[in-house]
């Protein structure tokens, strides 16, 4: 059995090797064996196995899955931008050619993972959209909601980082079962007392194999995972997108919501929810 590091790629063999991790702590349990502590490359999951169940990967393998990955973001993005323009709808610095400009809605994003935050931001600017990122453990957020709902009084607001079944359960109806689910849902259930309409604040919450019932019945629009599945990275980015450039006079069907997420309808769910977008004219001379 190969010795592993802090920073490896490894599969899990008793898995067959369906996701790909990075070794983020290898922790001492007893003289016997050592718990090493998993984090999904693309999809927000945090583990933890044995070293006799890891094994390392071949690195073309590796590279290719998250070439396929890369070039779905890059063609959702594409794809978005060119829509937008069809339909005549203006980023926040609207477009020259006419008299009106466009605001869209304001995100706050709230994450466990400091790495999948990075990426989010990158995707928040490519899509033009207003984002204020902060970086914050999930068993935190309860506590730290509050205070940044009323410093950055967002339309959108984001609670995601890590999360999955716990080893040996399966009773997808308790909170127990899950690693961070509890903390999701405590932190929407704040939110929701800052602000109770979820026509005036957009909360999405999750992460892979999310409480999804608990979570939506504690206030958000939308959550994973209906099915109990792992998704994306960059799948909440894909939702607030939707939302904050669909007009405030259009609800959008859950399947327009996620019609651009990586994971779809068994990844991610919730409730017919208003758009975010205004229309604004004239344009300043000066813009």
């Amino acid at each position: 059995m190969p010795a592993f590091n802090i920073g490896d790629i490894v599969v899990r063999k008793s898995y067959g090797g369906d996701v790909y991790f990075k070794i983020t702590d290898i922790v001492k349990v007893n003289c016997e064996e050592d718990r090493v502590i998993l984090k999904g490359l693309d999809h927000r999951l945090i583990a933890d196995a044995p070293p006799s169940d890891l094994k390392l990967p071949d690195l073309e393998d590796v590279n290719s899955d998250k070439l396929i990955y890369s070039k779905r973001v890059n063609k959702n993005v594409k794809r978005i931008l060119s829509d937008r323009r069809s339909m005549g709808i203006k980023d926040k610095r609207g477009f020259r050619d006419d008299e009106t400009f466009g605001r869209s809605g304001r995100i706050l994003h709230i994450d466990a993972d400091e790495e999948y935050l990075n990426t989010c931001i990158k995707t928040y600017k490519q899509l033009n959209l207003e984002v204020t990122p902060k970086l914050i453990a999930e068993a935190s957020q309860p506590e730290i909601i509050l205070d940044l709902l009323n410093e950055v009084k967002p339309d959108i607001l984001v609670l995601t980082g890590h999360d999955g079944m716990l080893k040996g359960q399966n009773n997808y109806t308790s909170l127990d079962s899950y690693r961070s689910s509890r903390f999701f849902v405590e932190a929407v259930k704040v939110a929701r007392s800052y602000d109770p309409s979820l026509d005036d604040l957009v909360i999405f919450a999750g992460a892979c194999q999310s409480f999804y019932e608990a979570i939506i019945e504690a206030g958000a629009n939308y959550a994973s995972s209906p099915h109990r599945v792992l998704i994306h990275a960059l799948d909440p980015v894909f939702i607030c997108e939707k939302v904050a450039y669909t007009g405030i006079n259009k609800v959008l069907t859950i399947q327009e919501a996620i019609s651009n997420t990586i994971t779809g309808i068994k990844g991610i769910g919730g409730l017919e929810t208003r758009g975010k977008y205004r229309q604004g004219f004239p344009k300043s001379l000066y813009s």
